[in-house]
Order: structure tokens, then C-alpha cells, then sequence
């Protein structure tokens, strides 16, 4: 079973006052980096693993950047960069992906059915970057995107955005190990 639906468009952009949605490219690898090094200990957090190591560097990211383009092209992922509207600055990173195994009965009865997961800087989370964030792609993956069934999937350990998504009036499901 594919991923995405052949023959519909996948979404190229999004455009908010406050950001913009596009692609993420290898060609990001600086903007993304710097992003992902300034937020490593929320994005540990955020991911509850050790990504991003202390030692991380560069041409690792590079090597992932590459991969989720690959992914995306191939429609087997998405990812976009989350930059702000003047694309000079990388803000986050949203994903978008098949659900996993642990996740597959909350999929049943529809065809297309995604994992959706996003961050932003840590720098942003004060200003309500994230929120901001979340309303927009909830507007966006609705209208503009063929999925029937989105899951906003949150670690365990992540009670920020655990938060954020119930304060979006989403509905808590319980809790799986993946």
C-alpha cells in the first residue's frame, strides 16, 4: 500500500504572517543545523532519544537532510522546513509519515491515514510559535492535503506538547511505546 495517493498533488508550501512551509532540501543543511543545535536538549525531549548527540555535526545533518528529501520525493515522507517568511531563518521541522506499527488500529477503516509530528526552536515556544504552528497546519493537512485520519503523536515525556495539543482541542488517545 503506498503512502500518499498517486495522482494527487503533494502540498508544496504553506504561508502564514509568521512563517512559511516548504520542503526541507539538503541545500537547508546550514539554517537547519543551526535550528537543530540551538533546540538539542528540548528536541531530545521532543524525540526521547539522544538525537540530536552532543557530537552531532554537520555532515550528519546533511546525511538526514538528504534522506527525508529522498523520502519525500519518493512519497514515502514528508518533511518540511519550517522557515520565517523571509526564508533566512529555519524555525522547526514538520513531519509527516506513515503510521508506525504500534499505531496501525488507530488507522482502521480509512485509506489514508498519517503520523504528524513538528517543533520549533525552543527560542519560538515563548512567543507561540508552536501554537501558531499547530492551528496552521491543522487548517492546512485538512483543506489541502488527501489524508482521511491525522495523528498528532506526542512522547510521553513531552508534557509541553501535551499541552499544546490539548489546548488545540485535540483528542488524547492513550499512550503506546514505540
Amino acid at each position: 500500500m503506498t503512502f500518499y495517493p498517486t495522482g494527487i498533488a503533494v502540498p508544496l508550501e504553506m504561508r502564514t504572517s509568521r512563517l512559511c512551509i516548504r520542503p526541507l532540501r539538503a541545500t537547508d543543511v546550514e539554517l537547519d543545523y543551526d535550528a537543530v543545535m540551538s533546540s538539542a536538549k528540548m528536541l531530545r525531549r521532543w524525540c526521547q532519544g539522544d538525537w540530536p548527540a552532543d557530537g552531532f555535526t554537520p555532515a550528519e545533518n546533511l546525511a538526514d537532510l538528504r534522506r527525508h528529501e529522498r523520502e519525500h520525493i519518493e512519497r514515502k515522507a514528508f518533511t518540511y522546513t519550517v522557515l520565517d517568511p523571509q526564508g533566512t531563518r529555519c524555525l522547526g521541522c514538520v513531519y509527516i509519515t506513515p503510521l508506525r506499527p504500534e499505531q496501525l488500529s488507530l488507522g482502521e477503516g480509512v485509506a489514508w491515514p498519517a503520523d504528524v509530528g513538528f517543533w520549533v526552536r525552543a527560542s519560538e515556544v515563548a512567543t507561540g510559535l508552536d501554537a501558531h504552528l499547530l492551528a496552521a497546519l491543522q487548517e492546512w493537512l485538512s483543506v489541502e492535503w488527501a489524508f482521511e485520519r491525522l495523528l498528532f503523536t506526542v512522547g510521553t515525556q513531552d508534557a509541553h506538547h501535551t499541552a499544546l495539543f490539548v489546548a488545540a482541542g485535540l483528542s488524547k488517545l492513550p499512550a503506546y511505546t514505540g
